[in-house]
């Protein structure tokens, strides 16, 4: 589309549920965040892990969004003509884009089995953690927040931990 003229090469769209969808411009908190999401030392990232950032997971024929982030198990398979169609945790970093990471992009990563879906919620300052996905009914069975005092730990990736205030601060 980019070629044909209809997006310009810099313009941020990505697939969810077969709609092309503009990608909210991130608010001043929002690069920090990603980037402290990004540093395997920051999170505690095992060997035999991979962060991709800002990058489309091909989880569906109408479904390629790009997450924040994306940890994968290293040897996921993926090419230089192929995107992964999964991974083991997604974050999206949430501002303006709340609603949309809620109410559509967690169904899409429930229906694509995708283990532990993450929302950081910059506006209360908290970590919505989606756990156990009912790919059938497109949505996860459990949900926890967590405050600034408290730590995540992974469910998926074995040592992936951070805590909260420090991702925030």
């Amino acid at each position: 589309m980019v070629e044909a003229g209809v997006f310009d090469e810099d313009e941020r769209v990505e697939l969810l549920e077969g709609v092309i969808v503009r990608m909210s411009p991130p608010n001043a908190d929002h690069p920090l965040v990603v980037e402290r999401l990004n540093d395997p030392l920051f999170v505690h990232l095992p060997a035999d892990h991979v962060i991709r950032c800002q990058l489309p997971l091909a989880v569906s024929e109408g479904d390629e969004p790009e997450p924040d982030v994306a940890v994968l198990a290293r040897t996921t398979p993926r090419s230089r003509r192929s995107q992964p169609s999964t991974a083991l945790l997604v974050f999206e970093v949430a501002g303006d884009s709340l609603r949309k990471d809620r109410e559509i992009k967690g169904p899409v990563y429930a229906r694509a089995g995708i283990p532990e879906y993450v929302i950081v919620n910059l506006g209360d300052a908290t970590l919505e953690v989606h756990r156990d996905p009912d790919p059938a009914a497109a949505r996860y069975r459990s949900l926890s927040t967590l405050e600034v005092g408290e730590a995540f730990e992974s469910a998926t990736v074995t040592g992936l931990r951070f805590g909260v205030a420090e991702l925030l601060a």
